[in-house]
């Protein structure tokens, strides 16, 4: 079989319902619309969510939290992961982890956490280090540069 002799099954395929065709048609004058009305028209209907007067949805639902514009959204490494894709005696920065696919949008700079272990000696520049990772990574013999 190829792809040009493939076909629906019989009777599951409906030919398009051609709408205000004329009278002959079965579909013509008002095309399934009704008469008159807000729906009848063109560019009729209401907008989406509006419930016919009605208090909507949306405004009945409590807001809820707030947005902090001024945070600073960091890109997030743990120790444990420079330890597995990283060689000992290298230079971690922002880039490097870029290129590794470990952080996919460095955000507003580069935060390492404490989680797992580190074995290998590691030059790692961030712009904040967490405590425990500070001292995972100067146990270890590296040094934690912020950048």
């Amino acid at each position: 079989m190829k792809l040009h002799e493939l076909s629906p099954a019989p009777g599951s395929a409906k030919p398009a319902w051609r709408k205000g065709r004329g009278t002959g048609s079965g579909n013509g004058k008002t095309a399934g619309r009704g008469h008159k009305g807000q729906n009848s028209r063109s560019g009729g209907g209401v907008r989406p969510g509006f419930e016919g007067g009605q208090n909507p949805l949306y405004r009945r639902l409590p807001k809820r939290g707030f947005y902090n514009k001024f945070a600073k959204e960091y890109a997030i490494v743990n120790v444990s992961a420079l330890d597995k894709y990283f060689e000992d005696g290298a230079v971690v920065g922002l880039d490097e982890l870029l290129i590794k696919r470990l952080v996919r949008k460095p955000g507003d700079g580069l935060k390492i956490l404490g989680d797992g272990e580190i074995t290998k000696k590691l030059t790692v520049k961030a712009s904040i280090f967490s405590a425990s990772a500070k001292e995972k990574i100067e146990a270890a013999g590296g040094t934690a540069e912020v950048v």
